[in-house]
């Protein structure tokens, strides 16, 4: 039987086990409009109205939503028959214009990047987190460290942007060979916004011919990684060598080939921790006495290792000191938790029965979109009292990091899902929070901060639900000046 003919049989007449189907009215796109309007909405008033597990049609793919964050577990370590690399393996060449790895002109190499990602943790991870502080602070440094001239406006967005795309790109890649900082980086972060602007539309596979000058830009944003200039820069990662020595070994990659891997690394570095940054420091920012709460504990952190802070001095945060930080890591946390919208997705590899819990099981059937939808229980009052409010010690009790959520009176196993989960757990998670931090840690050290009055709060664009970290709806304009008092003195 045809696609077309399996999808017609299965709209008019339904198997035994299979959750309710809602299809829309209209052929092929059935619920992606309203999905993409507010996913969110969609979902919880679905969920009202046909329980915990319900099938959408949405774009033509059939994507069965488990709403119950008690039954996540069973579906993670569903490692056989849901499978999250079917799709990957799909999109990304779409979306990045590189030829899928998992074809016999490669053999073993999709096996060897996932080794790769081994080096973003352990003493990796230690030696990038070193990295990333040298190169926030060069940037900080030379760009707003300068004379005191008080009070300087700018946005809260562009601002984050503007830091952490250009020390991300110098950590990850490296500098030229005789300067500490790549000319055109700007240009470089004007296309990648443009890029990651229609990132939704590729991720749905629109063909990228549609989307206006989005081929134009993507190829220049990939000429950037060519290995004739790559291998011009210094201090490149451990991580982004043993990509490029793997890429080197087979003579039927294309030069162009290996650059967009290494642009496809550039958008997973940037694309989720940028607008991360943002809501982080917008929240901090716009609660003054959260804000001083974390600053606070910045510099007890920085005294118990014996170091006097002095602006006029580059300041160093190891890895170890950066775990020390209990509220500003729930600051983060809580944040993620207020703008992360991703989907945990796994693709059904046969017809089978998921086994849900003790009692309950569905049928699913081969091909069919298995997700989990974090943000719903992310703002489950019966999980997080007022969801909607910010609350720097939300994940803080009793001196240590909280752990304990509840649903129905039973512990959560996964109670906050911003990096993913099982197999699609974002690998570079651990460094993602440790930058954060770092940047979070030099703005509140060596900045007086305000948001600017008579501006309405922050809100998230639901347009790319499913994708990651939401962005704001608009800038959020700011104060920044020199620190003239310092905490303790």
């Amino acid at each position: 039987m045809t696609q077309a003919g399996r999808r017609l049989s299965r709209e008019s007449s339904g198997r035994d086990g299979e959750p309710p189907l809602i299809k829309g009215w209209i052929p092929f796109v059935g619920k992606a409009l309203e999905f993409g309007r507010d996913a969110h909405k969609f979902l919880e008033d679905h969920k009202t109205k046909f329980g915990d597990i319900f099938t959408v049609r949405i774009a033509g793919k059939y994507m069965t939503f488990i709403m119950d964050p008690l039954l996540y577990p069973n579906i993670i370590k569903q490692g056989r028959q849901l499978d999250f690399h079917e799709f990957s393996n799909q999109v990304a060449p779409f979306t990045f214009g590189y030829p899928p790895i998992i074809t016999r002109k490669f053999p073993g190499l999709r096996e060897e990047i996932g080794r790769s990602f081994q080096l973003l943790q352990g003493d990796d991870l230690t030696a990038l987190t070193e990295s990333m502080m040298g190169n926030l602070m060069l940037v900080f440094r030379q760009d707003h460290l300068g004379e005191d001239g008080g009070w300087k406006n700018g946005s809260v967005y562009e601002f984050c942007n503007s830091v952490m795309f250009e020390a991300t790109f110098l950590t990850m890649y490296g500098r030229p060979a005789s300067t500490r900082r790549h000319s055109g980086m700007g240009v470089l972060r004007e296309d990648f916004v443009r890029f990651d602007t229609m990132f939704p539309l590729l991720i749905a596979q629109i063909p990228i011919w549609l989307l206006g000058q989005t081929k134009m830009i993507r190829e220049k944003l990939i000429n950037f990684f060519l290995p004739h200039k790559m291998k011009c820069w210094s201090n490149t990662s451990q991580f982004i060598k043993r990509r490029a020595e793997l890429f080197e070994q087979y003579d039927t990659f294309r030069d162009v080939d290996k650059a967009a891997h290494h642009f496809a690394i550039l958008w997973a570095s940037v694309g989720n921790t940028v607008p991360a940054t943002f809501w982080a420091m917008y929240y901090l920012v716009s609660h003054p006495e959260a804000l001083q709460v974390v600053r606070q504990e910045i510099h007890d952190v920085l005294r118990l290792s014996g170091v006097e802070f002095s602006r006029d001095r580059d300041v160093t945060l190891s890895r170890e000191q950066l775990d020390k930080l209990l509220y500003l890591e729930s600051a983060i946390n809580e944040s993620l938790r207020l703008s992360s919208a991703s989907m945990n997705i796994r693709v059904a590899q046969e017809d089978f029965s998921l086994r849900l819990d003790g009692e309950r099981s569905v049928a699913v059937r081969k091909g069919d979109i298995i997700a989990l939808y974090p943000q719903s229980m992310h703002m489950d009052p019966e999980i997080y009292e007022e969801p909607q409010t910010f609350r720097l010690d939300r994940y803080i009790q009793d001196g240590r990091e909280k752990t304990d959520f509840y649903k129905n009176g039973q512990k959560l196993k996964y109670y906050r899902m911003p990096f993913g989960s099982g197999s699609s757990m974002c690998p570079g998670r651990h460094f993602a929070i440790n930058e954060i931090k770092q940047f979070l840690c030099l703005l509140l050290l060596y900045f007086d901060l305000q948001l600017e009055e008579g501006q309405p709060r922050a809100t998230l664009d639901p347009s790319r639900a499913g994708m990651g970290i939401l962005l704001p709806s608009r800038d959020v304009r700011f104060r920044y000046r020199l620190q003239t008092v310092q905490p303790g003195k």
